[in-house]
């Protein structure tokens, strides 16, 4: 995977669902702004997330209280929108472009005119 595409991930979901998608979540405006599969039935939209590859621990002393604090944040993938549920599949760079490429989301460029 490409670098600069570690903390981007891709949502399918159901066209039937984009009224449920919170546009100030995603890379995208509007459903107006979408890419959908050759069928209309389904499209995806894109978004930042914050890889944490590892539990980790840090101790600081609040500014306002002065008192020592520790905070413990857990490995995980966060800050994904709320359409995500689990449920519609997630992809990769790699992932994305390799479903992208397909019939499903492709249609077959049209030959030219044979000579």
């Amino acid at each position: 995977m490409e670098n600069s595409y570690i903390e981007k991930r891709w949502l399918v979901i159901p066209a039937s669902v984009v009224d449920q998608v919170d546009f100030n979540q995603v890379l995208e405006y509007s459903p107006e702004t979408l890419r959908y599969s050759v069928d209309k039935l389904q499209t995806f939209v894109k978004y930042m997330v914050n890889v944490v590859p590892v539990t980790y621990t840090y101790t600081y002393v609040d500014a306002i209280t002065g008192e020592t604090k520790t905070v413990t944040v857990e490995a995980g993938v966060y800050c994904r929108p709320d359409i995500y549920n689990g449920v519609y599949p997630e992809y990769e760079y790699d992932e994305m472009i390799a479903l992208l490429s397909t019939p499903e989301w492709t249609e077959p460029l049209p030959l030219g005119p044979t000579t």
